[in-house]
């Protein structure tokens, strides 16, 4: 009788309580199907796949100990990236001084300064991301007649929020927007009416906005009870991307204009997306997850196929080798084919705006088949037009 061959022991850490716990745990359930899935095919390179999973709790500072750990201790076969630029960012100076392969999940702009070669995104941000995120929100804010010429920047004051600021401001001056008030405010804020009476001062035309789950929500319901109407606003909102987030504010989301990874629209079908968001959705209200899935699921299991292709093809877990396999290949995934740039970052961006439109209510089914949630940047993607500013959502619903 054949021998038990050990387990592949994939490690890392994942905010699953905190701040960020509805996106990490909707990974971590992505994660767990493509683990059966490969498992189901016979593991990576014949061995069962495992996970030793550690919970940051969304605080930056356990990061560091928490990947020692699982390298020294653990003695992880690999160590992957967990989500969102505030857990890759801390854990990547060991990752460059221990030379180690490392795939993370929407980090923005975590290797623009170090620029490790073992460093790789799972984020459709290309190689400037800071730009590719919010470059479609100032596109289509030129296109408006009559033009608008000035911009709020709002933004909490958070690791994650400081490249799409960068970004937002050359952006700006890009398509010739003039900056004329900038804010952060404290992720601890509960009252957003004074930061909203300020940006309301300038009389701005745009509002941007760069914000986590909970405060997406807060500033959301500020701004529609507000007397100020800006002609766009929306932007770099983690929040609106989230069923919860979705039913919660219902119509109060008509009319903003924010980012999004992927669309349940035609030109966003790639192969096995479906498939994989069935049975996601089938599981999703017993693990108490986001109940679509449509922000984290595709991108988390895309995350493990380029591991899955590389631990194949280069028939182990050097790290080096790994990395200059994953540098030179090109990954078809459930996210599309995906090539991978200089900085580790996508070689080209794929980065959507979506308007909320026509939503009534607060129930879920609304968001399946985005009729709601109109692709209207970039136009080889789009599913429909900006229908109208956001200065006129009040009256249109």
């Amino acid at each position: 009788m054949a021998a038990k061959q050990a387990p592949v022991r994939i490690g890392y850490c994942l905010s699953l309580t905190g701040p960020l716990a509805d996106n990490g745990r909707s990974a971590r359930l992505a994660h767990e199907i493509w683990r059966e899935d490969i498992n189901a095919r016979g593991g990576l390179l014949r061995r069962p796949v495992e996970f030793v999973r550690y919970d940051d709790h969304g605080d930056a500072s356990l990061v560091h100990a928490l990947y020692e750990r699982l390298i020294d201790e653990d003695e992880v076969d690999l160590v992957i990236g967990g989500y969102g630029t505030n857990t890759l960012l801390p854990a990547m100076p060991l990752v460059v001084e221990r030379q180690r392969f490392f795939v993370g999940l929407m980090g923005l702009g975590v290797n623009n300064a170090l620029a490790c070669p073992n460093y790789f995104a799972m984020i459709p941000t290309g190689p400037d991301p800071n730009a590719a995120l919010t470059e479609g929100f100032f596109e289509l804010a030129a296109q408006q007649n009559p033009r608008p010429t000035t911009v709020a920047l709002v933004s909490a004051d958070a690791e994650f929020s400081r490249n799409p600021v960068l970004g937002a401001k050359a952006n700006a001056e890009k398509y010739g927007i003039k900056v004329v008030h900038e804010a952060t405010y404290s992720l601890s804020t509960e009252d957003f009416k004074p930061v909203i009476d300020a940006v309301a001062e300038t009389g701005s035309d745009l509002l941007f906005l760069c914000s986590y789950l909970d405060d997406s929500i807060g500033l959301v319901r500020t701004i529609r009870s507000h007397h100020y109407r800006p002609k766009m606003v929306g932007g770099a909102m983690i929040g609106p991307q989230n069923t919860a987030v979705k039913t919660t504010l219902g119509p109060l989301l008509n009319g903003f204009v924010n980012y999004e990874y992927w669309a349940p629209v035609p030109k966003m079908m790639f192969p096995g997306v479906q498939e994989l968001l069935n049975t996601y959705q089938e599981r999703a209200a017993d693990a108490g997850v986001d109940l679509l899935g449509h922000y984290m699921v595709p991108l988390a299991y895309a995350q493990m196929q380029v591991i899955a292709q590389a631990v194949e093809a280069t028939g182990g877990f050097n790290d080096e080798s790994l990395s200059a396999y994953t540098r030179g290949e090109s990954f078809p995934t459930v996210m599309g084919d995906v090539r991978f740039g200089v900085k580790g970052e996508w070689l080209q961006p794929r980065v959507l705006q979506v308007q909320f439109q026509g939503i009534s209510g607060h129930e879920v089914g609304q968001f399946q088949n985005g009729s709601r949630q109109i692709v209207v940047s970039p136009p080889e993607s789009s599913s429909g037009d900006l229908s109208f500013p956001y200065a006129e959502a009040l009256t249109a619903e």
